[in-house]
């Protein structure tokens, strides 16, 4: 059975700032769920949630229908979510093998799919761009074979052909893939994704993407 992940009435404090006002969404799999909003707008904030690297003041995080606002991160981890943050995705110090080889003895799978970084092995990850380094998280992450992925910005920094296959290959996926955008990505656009707008810590829109881009046209 493909994942289902949610968050419930979900609240979120900063201090004495609360970030999330009782957020309920629900991400299916397979196919892409994409939490939209500008900076300072939550969408990032819901991801962590998911993820249970920043613990809800109310609410709760629902996977497969049982709740898990209790279990911790690295719990979710073990059971098969994967977070690439959109900062410090990768360990810096190290090479890009080494960052491959964290997830997986034999890198070969994430290679095949991202031929680019065949080159950049022997580097260390701290030295490469902004592109290639989103493209390294993704890569670790890929060959970790997660039930649940959840990324936020994916092509951050990408030329637009290397974000377009980065679409695919994340729209491809047997898996529950939430992903944090400012926009909703082209590539995304004449694909089956459904959408949540969030604005100022609560959800203005839910419904597929193609609603949202008659919408806006």
């Amino acid at each position: 059975m493909t994942p289902v992940v949610a968050l419930r009435h979900a609240r979120v404090r900063y201090g004495p700032l609360e970030a999330l006002h009782g957020v309920t969404l629900v991400a299916p799999g397979p196919g892409p769920t994409v939490l939209l909003g500008r900076n300072g707008s939550g969408r990032s904030t819901a991801l962590h949630a998911l993820a249970g690297t920043v613990p809800l003041s109310g609410g709760a995080v629902v996977w497969d229908g049982v709740d898990v606002t209790r279990l911790p991160a690295f719990a979710r981890a073990r059971r098969g979510l994967c977070l690439v943050p959109e900062r410090r995705a990768v360990f810096a110090s190290l090479t890009v093998r080494e960052n491959l080889r964290l997830a997986a003895a034999d890198p070969a799978p994430a290679l095949d799919a991202c031929p680019e970084l065949r080159p950049l092995l022997p580097r260390r990850a701290g030295t490469l761009s902004g592109g290639e380094q989103r493209v390294l998280a993704l890569s670790r992450a890929l060959l970790a074979r997660p039930r649940v992925l959840l990324v936020d910005e994916p092509a951050q920094g990408m030329a637009p052909a290397l974000a377009a296959r980065t679409y695919e290959l994340l729209a491809g996926l047997d898996a529950c893939v939430v992903l944090a955008e400012q926009r909703l990505p082209p590539a995304l656009r004449g694909r089956r994704a459904f959408v949540y707008e969030l604005r100022r810590g609560a959800v203005v829109f839910a419904g597929e993407a193609a609603e949202l881009a008659r919408r806006e046209r």
